[in-house]
């Protein structure tokens, strides 16, 4: 199995360590033939990405493949999810600029409001010391990535599983129903090969990424690729995947 694109790469617009150019050139090295600039949302406490520099970042990238046909680079944004109901960080007028939306729980994310960041972090710390809010918090994170798969445009859900516990087979039950993908991150083990066994039974379509924050990660996604045998997935299963 191979992978042809890396969907999720981030870049000094947020806290990564190269440019958008250096992780294009990593992603031809690679032997890719696509990749995707994900920087984080703009509410990510300190790591988010600036809105005035989206525009720099389109025509960035927009000269870069005017300049070659080798390589595909897609602009995105990796959106927190900052509500119970679904709500993320990006808008109609952010996403009209996009090619990808990317999204996932983050919890360096500013909340929308006190109330959502008592149920969203408050709870999720608590539930790793106390047993009895476990099953609680288990429900409030499902309920609000699949809300956020409904009422957003997403492509991708990013490391499901990672900060938040959830209900696989829900997730995917939703992700099916509007054609989002779920990611295995290769940086991140938290779709474990029991959790994609459990997704793949829902039908659900999988890409494997590599999650870079320095232009030599992007394309490693062997740790995914192993983990996606592992459980048994065929390449059919696998957007960026071929034989």
């Amino acid at each position: 199995m191979k992978i042809f694109a890396d969907y999720h790469t981030h870049t000094k617009y947020s806290h990564g360590k190269g440019t958008i150019q250096e992780n294009v050139d990593e992603a031809l090295r690679k032997g890719l033939r696509e990749v995707a600039i994900t920087d984080h949302g703009p509410n990510h406490i300190a790591y988010g990405v600036r809105k005035k520099d989206i525009k720099k970042m389109r025509e960035e990238i927009d000269r870069i493949n005017g300049s070659t046909d080798k390589i595909k680079v897609k602009l995105g944004l990796e959106a927190n999810i900052v509500s119970t109901d679904g709500k993320i960080d990006i808008d109609q007028e952010i996403i009209k600029n996009l090619d990808i939306v990317l999204a996932g729980y983050h919890f360096g994310a500013m909340p929308q409001g006190i109330s959502e960041a008592l149920k969203i972090h408050g709870s999720n710390v608590l539930a790793k010391y106390l047993p009895s809010v476990e099953k609680k918090v288990r429900v409030i994170n499902t309920k609000a990535v699949v809300e956020a798969i409904y009422n957003n445009p997403i492509d991708i859900i990013t490391h499901p599983g990672a900060k938040a516990n959830i209900d696989t087979a829900e997730l995917a039950q939703a992700a099916v129903k509007r054609d989002t993908a779920l990611e295995i991150n290769s940086s991140h083990g938290y779709l474990t090969v029991e959790y994609i066994k459990i997704a793949m039974k829902e039908g659900v379509k999988f890409v494997i990424n590599s999650d870079a924050h320095r232009p030599a990660d992007v394309g490693n996604v062997k740790a995914g690729i192993d983990r996606a045998v592992a459980a048994g997935l065929k390449v059919e299963q696998i957007l960026n995947g071929e034989a």
